[in-house]
């Protein structure tokens, strides 16, 4: 009866406690969305992430680094991804990477991620960003035999914020980005 409560429990959320995780570039994404002329709306993602998150369940903080390499930007149509890499939007010759850094986490009463306030940092510019969670769990994974933590988190940014004004006289809702952003990092 002992291996198979072992192997029923193995499934189950376990308790973290403050620890080191690093991102796990395969299970890591930050993914897009803004409006294009009003009809249908534009999407893309990045992807190969790499960074590290503290997590602390018993104190409810954490804090989070995440490096994000245009490179990698896809929106599935090569040209597209060309037009945004450019100068008009990312710059990604003069300014490759995107970072996201947090150490102010937002627990509800019973210890649960609810959100994460950070700063997003884009052009050589950094301003604030709440990014809401949707789920957060921690469990001690099979295959990497160690504990993993991650959780889905959304939120929207007004990219003129970061001077990215191409075509907001034209598309004005495209002021306005959908952020989608999946993490799970393991403990090391």
């Amino acid at each position: 009866m002992k291996p198979l409560l072992m192997v029923l429990l193995a499934g189950v959320a376990v308790p973290s406690i403050s620890a080191e995780y690093k991102i796990d570039p395969l299970h890591t994404n930050a993914r897009f969305t803004l409006d294009h002329f009003a009809t249908s709306s534009n999407v893309g993602g990045f992807y190969n992430l790499n960074g590290s998150v503290h997590y602390d369940a018993a104190a409810k903080t954490g804090s989070v680094n995440i490096m994000i390499p245009l490179t990698t930007l896809s929106t599935g149509r090569p040209k597209f991804d060309e037009h945004l890499q450019s100068k008009e939007f990312f710059n990604m010759t003069h300014y490759p990477t995107i970072r996201f850094s947090s150490d102010h986490w937002i627990f509800d009463r019973k210890g649960k991620v609810r959100a994460v306030r950070g700063q997003l940092t884009m052009l050589v510019q950094t301003h604030p960003v709440t990014l809401k969670a949707n789920k957060f769990n921690c469990y001690h994974s099979p295959l990497a035999a160690t504990e993993v933590c991650g959780g889905d988190f959304e939120g929207i940014i007004d990219r003129s914020q970061w001077g990215i004004n191409a075509y907001l006289n034209e598309i004005p809702a495209s002021r306005y980005v959908k952020l989608n952003i999946q993490v799970e990092a393991m403990k090391q």
